[in-house]
């Protein structure tokens, strides 16, 4: 029986592959293809974009994004027992779908796609997808606005939440300063366990990311020293939580009160404070 993109129930490729979800890799993979078109569609218009997907598994958003019609699909896979489903796949829609086999974190994703717009629309692995984030935010050659439009993903609701606090939420931290420094971020819709195969034990959500064509100046290791050292021990004064990288005297010089915590300066407030160590 075919879906109505023409290829098999995603049950069936799994079975016929035997595709079980590994948990060292972080699998979990989503079957329901209204809910992978749902999670696509939140990119915006895909015609003439250059997509790039991470750990597409056997293929359900990878099926999802093709259908809405994105020009090219880059999919970054380095389970090597999914690259024949995806094949079928690549078969479907000739010519728009290229499979790289290989590790995410080690990959130059600015090097994949010479010229835009492109988009990243991934459920990403749970064990590497803060990680990936961060690659995407703060790149190594330090280039912004970087060489995609947008970033679609799916994380735990916990880092999502994470992702786009602001100060005075119980979520923010170091995440929320480097991601609302750097983009405007907002969750778009959860997706509870049940839709995935095999269910986690927490809910999912689908955070959209778009680059600030301005953020504020700030040297980035200068910015990650600060943040790294203030919410390391955030239940203490500012005073003592900076201490090692100047203290009271870097909090006077960016005009911040000492006695205030991490969790209650804004993202203006902690690239002053960088731009002042």
């Amino acid at each position: 029986m075919a879906t109505l993109d023409g290829l098999p129930p995603l049950r069936d490729v799994i079975q016929r592959h035997g595709l079980d979800a590994k948990k060292a890799l972080g699998q979990n993979f989503l079957l329901d293809l209204n809910l992978t078109q749902k999670i696509a569609r939140s990119a915006g218009p895909l015609e003439d974009a250059t997509v790039i997907e991470v750990g597409p598994g056997p293929g359900g958003l990878t099926r999802a994004i093709l259908s809405l019609g994105a020009k090219k699909l880059i999919a970054i896979e380095r389970d090597s027992r999914c690259l024949p489903a995806l094949a079928e796949i690549g078969d479907h829609y000739p010519g728009r779908l290229e499979v790289i086999e290989g590790d995410a974190l080690k990959t130059n994703f600015a090097e994949l796609v010479p010229e835009g717009p492109v988009k990243i629309i991934a459920n990403l692995p749970y064990n590497v997808g803060t990680q990936l984030l961060l690659n995407w935010l703060l790149p190594e050659n330090g280039q912004w606005p970087p060489f995609w439009e947008s970033l679609t993903l799916m994380f735990q609701k916990e880092v999502g939440l994470r992702i786009v606090a602001d100060e005075e939420d119980d979520h923010y931290g170091r995440l929320g300063v480097l991601a609302g420094w750097r983009t405007d971020a907002r969750m778009v819709f959860d997706v509870p366990p049940q839709a995935f195969t095999p269910p986690p034990k927490v809910t999912s959500t689908v955070v959209h990311l778009a680059p600030r064509a301005n953020p504020l100046p700030c040297d980035v290791a200068r910015l990650e020293r600060v943040t790294h050292a203030a919410f390391g021990q955030r239940r203490k004064m500012l005073r003592q939580s900076l201490k090692p990288i100047g203290g009271e005297a870097l909090l006077t010089k960016a005009g911040i009160d000492p006695q205030r915590r991490a969790e209650t300066l804004s993202v203006e407030e902690f690239v002053r404070l960088a731009n002042c160590l």
